[in-house]
């Protein structure tokens, strides 16, 4: 798949697809949800340099930050109902928008 056909599913511009592939930008936790569901995927198969697709080839990883970032991301793959999956993801923003940023 092109990064302007993954942009596109995402809807986000190829150019930002290049920077999360780069590592320039994060990807936040709904967006790698989205990433895994695209590629039929569980989303776990993102953190595991090992991990198959559907179609045999390997997922090239380490996209997470933490353990407990990769904790959240493996629970809410785990939950099956769209509309609980949305509200968390619109939980989650909310919160990360709310909460000062912390300095590097």
């Amino acid at each position: 798949m092109s990064q302007s056909e993954l942009g596109d599913k995402l809807g986000v511009s190829f150019q930002q697809v290049q920077k999360y592939e780069k590592g320039t930008n994060r990807i936040g936790a709904g967006r790698l949800s989205q990433i895994a569901e695209i590629f039929n995927v569980p989303i776990g198969a993102l953190f595991d340099a090992n991990a198959s697709m559907s179609d045999g080839e390997t997922v090239p990883v380490k996209l997470v930050p933490d353990r407990d970032t990769l904790k959240l991301l493996t629970g809410f793959g785990g939950i099956a109902h769209r509309k609980i999956r949305h509200s968390l993801v619109d939980l989650v923003d909310a919160i990360a928008k709310a909460t000062p940023k912390a300095r590097k």
